[in-house]
């Protein structure tokens, strides 16, 4: 499966939220304040979530570029195949 110019990028984001996480579950454990926790899980949350939207994104750029000179099913099932990941915005 080739991987899209920004998997790399996304890699990196993903894994930052990892850490991000783990420290999460450390302040947890310490009793650290909600407040701060709730802050550094929103910051996790917001990460993720704009992993997944650069993902989509380049996905459905992939998609729409590979459809050109592609014959109209092709082309037709890479649509339906770019509306269904939206889902996931």
């Amino acid at each position: 499966m080739p991987t899209h110019a920004t998997h790399p990028d996304v890699i990196k984001r993903l894994k930052r939220a990892q850490g991000h996480l783990k420290s999460i579950v450390t302040m947890l454990e310490e009793g650290r304040g909600c407040l701060e926790i709730a802050q550094q899980l929103q910051a996790v949350e917001k990460a993720i979530g704009n992993a997944k939207k650069t993902l989509v994104h380049d996905h459905i750029d992939h998609c729409l570029e590979n459809t050109i000179g592609e014959s109209p099913h092709e082309a037709d099932q890479a649509v339906r195949e770019c509306k269904e990941i939206t889902k996931y915005l």
